[in-house]
């Protein structure tokens, strides 16, 4: 599958010069000018040429000039302090918004984001890019706020938060409880998790329906898989064609969440579709993921397709 190619920053143009005229020619043409415009011309005699002013030039806007169009945006004092702070939304905005932030990073104008870190938002990990470390765990978790079918109840505790606001909202508008099967898995999880699925149902199977282990969004802390709880908890299978399931797919990028796994994206991810599965952006790029249309973080970041991995 092809991507689209991205839209570029145009540098600045400089400004046309032609030959420069000698000095006297020059002030007896500056003289003309003013001349014509009404303004005193300098007497010759005195010791010191009175330069005229500066013409002003009304009604031409200001051009501002956003952080992504330095040579290196991680050098702007704001991204430098963020980046102190492990800020990820203020490192987003020094880049001058998550479309600036993406568009630098596409163009390889982020020397410090790497898309590899799995302790930002913005990491990207698939059947091509595993976990660095591969045993990655996060640095800290939190409990789930939300109703829990399997013991894995937690992950990252922005992640966490996020979740039990966006369960909250879908209640209250009368989408119905949503809970949550798994959150954080650990790495020796995952090697357990995806055995099971090649037991039951073999090799290619499983690989299409769950990660192995080190190349798994659960081992970042940053990925829920849903559930719909009305009288009780539903299977995660079962989830999308649920009030639940419709309602986030609508809305769960305005809490910081994708579907990471979609159909019209499957043969980019190798992956079948699981409605159940968020992953958390926060809001600013899961905002400009959803206005701009993508289907895959790998589209979003101008990655390659990923449906298989290397061995």
């Amino acid at each position: 599958m092809s991507f689209a190619p991205q839209p570029q920053h145009a540098a600045p143009r400089s400004p046309i010069r032609g030959p420069a005229l000698p000095f006297g020619l020059a002030v007896t043409a500056v003289g003309i000018l003013l001349s014509l415009a009404g303004a005193p011309i300098a007497d010759a005699g005195r010791d010191e040429l009175a330069m005229p002013q500066p013409l002003v030039v009304q009604d031409v806007p200001a051009v501002e000039v956003g952080a992504t169009t330095a040579a290196d945006p991680c050098s702007e004092p704001s991204v430098i302090e963020a980046i102190t702070a492990a800020d990820d939304d203020a490192i987003i905005a020094g880049f001058g918004g998550a479309e600036s932030f993406r568009a630098a990073v596409i163009a390889g104008n982020a020397p410090c984001v790497a898309l590899a870190d799995p302790a930002h938002v913005w990491v990207v990990v698939n059947k091509a890019r595993p976990l660095a470390p591969i045993d990655f765990a996060p640095g800290s978790l939190a409990d789930i706020p939300l109703q829990m079918t399997t013991s894995s109840g937690q992950a990252r505790a922005d992640v966490a938060s996020a979740a039990g606001e966006m369960a909250d909202a879908a209640a209250a508008e009368g989408a119905g409880r949503i809970g949550a099967n798994n959150g954080y898995r650990s790495y020796d999880l995952q090697v357990a998790t995806h055995a099971s699925h090649v037991r039951s149902s073999g090799q290619a199977h499983a690989d299409a329906s769950s990660a192995r282990a080190g190349h798994s969004e659960h081992q970042t802390g940053l990925a829920i898989d849903l559930v719909a709880c009305d009288s009780r908890c539903g299977a995660i299978e079962s989830f999308g064609a649920t009030a639940q399931g419709e309602w986030i797919a609508a809305n769960a990028w305005e809490y910081g969440f994708i579907v990471r796994y979609e159909q019209v994206g499957s043969g980019i991810t190798g992956y079948k579709p699981e409605p159940w599965h968020l992953r958390y952006l926060g809001r600013d790029l899961a905002a400009a993921y959803h206005h701009g249309g993508y289907h895959t973080l790998e589209e979003f970041f101008g990655l390659p397709a990923a449906p298989d991995y290397a061995h």
